[in-house]
């Protein structure tokens, strides 16, 4: 599993010291969001797999602040030099990252070891109930094939 084109990892700094951490997550500096829509927060109980979707016209961007997942991404842009690729990130309390995901790419995870997954994501367009930009793929569609299974090692 490769590098999907256009998708960005931001790694994260966290400054400690003896009262906690301090880390910055997106900047206006970043340049990753072509603008700003909203941002949301979900929480997902262990054992859970919430994929895939992708949008037609929005960008996410997503930073799980606690517990760890397995991002997966499945490009689906037929004029991409990576269309057809998955790639796979483990982000989360192990691995601070800032995962920019942009408009038709497939995207899900899943929640890894014992605790939640607390994740934010910031996208480029609000929701609208009236026309939600979300197009729906079931997590074992044949055409991707990912193994969500764990691989013991």
């Amino acid at each position: 599993m490769g590098k999907i084109h256009d998708v960005i990892i931001k790694t994260l700094i966290t400054h400690s010291d003896d009262r906690g951490y301090f880390r910055e997550i997106l900047r206006e500096d970043d340049n990753l969001l072509r603008n700003f829509g909203q941002t949301s927060f979900t929480k997902t109980y262990p054992g859970v797999i919430k994929a895939f979707h992708w949008h037609n016209d929005q960008d996410d961007l997503w930073y799980v602040a606690d517990g760890m997942a397995r991002v997966v991404l499945y490009d689906r842009r037929p004029d991409s030099p990576s269309c057809g690729q998955t790639q796979v990130i483990y982000a989360g309390e192990d691995n601070p990252v800032l995962i920019l995901i942009p408009t038709g790419i497939a995207h899900g995870y899943q929640v890894l070891g014992t605790k939640p997954v607390l994740l934010f994501y910031h996208v480029t367009s609000a929701y609208d109930p009236a026309n939600p930009d979300e197009e729906r793929i079931s997590f074992d569609d044949p055409g991707i094939g990912f193994d969500w299974s764990i691989q013991n090692r």
